[in-house]
């Protein structure tokens, strides 16, 4: 048993504990959380940290198998430009993209991140998913304009939904976008997803999607009613209307990717708007391909500079809990709760006076 208390530790699962004390098992499972009021007793049993606490990561949207593209693509080409470069770069060995994808895998753990929500087009990456101590929840994509191979690519979707559950993965079939399906295959992937499944959806990345496709709002609407999640990813040119109208279905999630959105198109998603009509907000760092490092410490950077007075405790329950909560593996993720496996973080530096991340702030694992 380890005993480990901080300046503040963040549960995610309420109000933050001033020197509050986590007792966490050898398999890192939490066995009690004490509120010490703020009178922390010395204890030669007890680790004590200058910082704070909070749970892992629940990293909501990534892309493993883009992870040799990192550097490659330019800043600022908008989305049309980026889907045309990562379509003329996929044709990398699955040498090269595995050997990329390890050292991702890595990085995120390192980052502190303990379960991720990622995109899947192939299943090379299952080996490299189904070793890792990251829960890895995947989405295999179903896209293509072409009534004409709309069963092929749903056919290809499931078998790469098999062949990542043949390596102990979750694995749920999603549409990419809604841009990028016809009409048939719109029909054939609402067939073919069970009530329980998790929907992972390119949403209003850019004003070209506008252009490409219309009734967003209505169309995710329709969409909810299929699975338990919908998770609407980046949101970069949502309005308050579509916010609103999408968030009305209860079970649909926000998730923002405030580097990537930075590097593809120059713009912040309207987190602040968001934040105004729901608090289901979590966050992703997408792939190497718009962003040069998976850090969810710097998402959440970016978020706090974007949003007037959220406060720590409710950053960190975006990057934690809230994830967690979209993908379904808030049983044992997400929240410094007794019965748990959410792995435990140091934040250091962190301005204590305003409580507040810092540009220098640091995660280090300690569970």
């Amino acid at each position: 048993m380890r005993k480990i208390s901080a300046q503040y530790l963040f549960t995610s699962a309420g109000k933050p504990l001033r020197r509050g004390i986590v007792t966490v098992a050898g398999d890192g499972t939490v066995t009690g959380v004490e509120d010490t009021g703020g009178s922390l007793r010395e204890s030669a049993s007890t680790e004590f940290y200058n910082g704070v606490v909070i749970p892992g990561f629940v990293n909501c949207h990534s892309h493993l198998e883009l992870s040799h593209m990192r550097g490659l693509i330019p800043a600022g080409g908008g989305l049309s430009d980026f889907i045309v470069s990562v379509r003329n770069r996929r044709e990398a060995s699955d040498d090269e993209i595995m050997a990329a994808a390890g050292k991702a895998d890595i990085e995120m753990h390192s980052g502190g991140v303990v379960a991720c929500g990622d995109i899947s087009n192939s299943p090379v990456t299952a080996g490299i998913k189904s070793k890792s101590p990251i829960r890895y929840i995947t989405f295999a994509e179903a896209f293509g304009l072409d009534p004409a191979v709309a069963e092929a690519r749903m056919q290809r979707a499931l078998e790469v939904c098999r062949e990542i559950r043949r390596h102990g993965l979750q694995a749920h079939v999603t549409p990419h976008s809604l841009y990028s399906l016809s009409l048939p295959l719109s029909q054939l992937i609402k067939e073919h997803i069970p009530a329980d499944s998790i929907i992972s959806l390119h949403f209003l990345e850019s004003d070209d999607e506008r252009r490409m496709a219309k009734g967003h709002a209505d169309a995710a609407l329709d969409l909810s009613g299929l699975a338990s999640r919908l998770l609407l990813v980046h949101d970069t040119v949502i309005t308050r209307d579509e916010a609103v109208k999408t968030a009305s279905a209860g079970n649909t999630w926000f998730c923002l990717c405030p580097s990537s959105n930075i590097h593809i198109s120059g713009k912040m998603p309207p987190a602040a708007m968001l934040r105004e009509v729901t608090r289901r907000i979590a966050v992703g760092t997408d792939s190497l391909a718009s962003t040069d490092r998976l850090s969810m410490i710097r998402e959440l950077l970016l978020l706090q500079e974007a949003v007037p007075g959220i406060t720590a405790e409710e950053l960190i329950r975006c990057g934690t809990i809230n994830g967690a909560m979209a993908l379904k593996c808030d049983d044992t993720l997400g929240s410094i709760e007794p019965g748990k496996r959410p792995g435990l973080l140091l934040v250091e530096p962190f301005d204590l006076q305003n409580m507040r991340l810092l540009p220098e702030s640091r995660v280090r694992r300690l569970v």
